[in-house]
């Protein structure tokens, strides 16, 4: 009698500490699950997205003033238009799809139409920047920039320039060594950072 109280008792204990342990368990990976989400929407989403969009922004057009004044190479850095354009931060974007951006755009082609002496050629490409912000379609302008393809579009261009900025300079290690071959290749690098960093939080993870 003594002795099934006593393993009745054993069993009611074994059974209460393995549901306790069990929703110890249970609370743990909550908890895993709800750090893992708040790492992904605040970092991820919200502060480094954000970031890493503006700092891959200011390279492009960092290396797009440098190919206009002293990093001439052969290297198609006209890509850097639309990956400028693909992730440009959106409140910049429509400040100058606007009026503003129209306005600027007009007498530009006014400039060069008539006055094409005194339009510099360093202006050419930020020319054609606003006129392709200014006059791209709704489909392109907010669909392609807003989706995975327009972040898929601009890895695919940093990655060319990086291996095309490489083959240019005769070598990784020359890339680097180089009279503003650091320059150029950290900013090349961080142009691949944005697309990576959207890529993995914004669509895949």
């Amino acid at each position: 009698m003594g002795s099934n109280n006593y393993l009745k008792m054993k069993t009611g204990q074994t059974a209460s500490t393995d549901l306790i342990s069990s929703d110890f368990k249970a609370i743990g990976n909550a908890a895993k699950k709800l750090a893992n989400h708040a790492f992904k929407l605040v970092l991820g989403l919200g502060i480094g997205a954000s970031v890493l969009q503006w700092i891959a922004t200011v390279a492009a057009i960092y290396l797009l003033v440098l190919d206009r004044t002293n990093w001439r190479t052969k290297i198609l850095t006209a890509l850097l238009i639309p990956y400028i354009f693909l992730s440009l931060p959106y409140i910049v974007f429509s400040f100058l799809r606007g009026e503003v951006g129209e306005w600027v755009t007009f007498i530009g082609v006014v400039v060069y139409l008539f006055f094409s002496k005194y339009y510099p050629d360093w202006l050419e490409m930020p020319g054609a920047l606003l006129l392709l912000i200014v006059v791209a379609p709704s489909l392109i302008a907010d669909g392609l920039r807003d989706s995975w393809i327009g972040v898929a579009i601009c890895l695919v261009i940093g990655c060319y320039l990086l291996q095309e900025h490489i083959r240019a300079s005769g070598g990784f290690r020359n890339s680097f060594t180089r009279s503003n071959g650091i320059s150029n290749s950290v900013g090349i690098i961080i142009l691949l950072v944005y697309p990576v960093w959207a890529l993995l939080f914004d669509y895949i993870l």
